[in-house]
């Protein structure tokens, strides 16, 4: 990977990205409609991104281009998941980044994370207005589910889709 100012560089997340992350949540998750009971911008984790992916199979990595964090996602512990089961968790980008190849590059970062850890399954949960990322996952080998895995508390989701990690990463 390139290490030009311009070039986007992906890295685990660092307490000074904090506030950056929390910025970018809290900004694209209500372009989409998920602002309100049941999504992910109410976690507390939103404020403490670093601390919270510091834990033992946590993973969270951030997208930096000109010093400027422009995006992140991250893996975790599905929660009231079997232990081999992890759960893609709070990957947006801003406006800017999106349509330039950085959703694949961290999402396959993500996986690798998640296949390291020893996980067997990644699960993640989506809304329906978000088009572009569920072709990205369907293309990556993501299935769609019928239900939630899970008690994420997400209950706002009304797209699920599993991974079985143990397969080649689709090419």
């Amino acid at each position: 990977m390139s290490t030009s100012m311009e070039d986007p560089v992906i890295r685990p997340i660092e307490p000074r990205d904090d506030a950056a992350v929390e910025a970018i949540i809290r900004r694209v998750m209500p372009e989409f409609g998920a602002d309100g009971p049941g999504f992910a911008i109410h976690d507390p984790e939103v404020s403490a991104m670093s601390a919270t992916y510091s834990r033992p199979r946590h993973g969270y990595f951030v997208v930096e281009r000109a010093g400027r964090v422009i995006g992140g996602g991250g893996i975790a512990p599905l929660e009231g998941g079997a232990p081999d089961v992890c759960e893609l968790r709070k990957m947006y980008f801003l406006p800017e980044a999106r349509g330039l190849g950085l959703g694949e590059r961290l999402l396959r970062h993500c996986l690798d994370f998640a296949r390291q850890a020893g996980f067997r399954l990644c699960y993640l949960e989506t809304l329906a207005g978000m088009k572009q990322a569920q072709k990205l996952y369907r293309r990556l080998g993501f299935a769609p589910l019928c239900a939630p895995m899970g008690k994420t508390g997400h209950f706002g989701c009304d797209n699920w889709y599993a991974l079985d990690l143990t397969k080649p990463a689709a090419p």
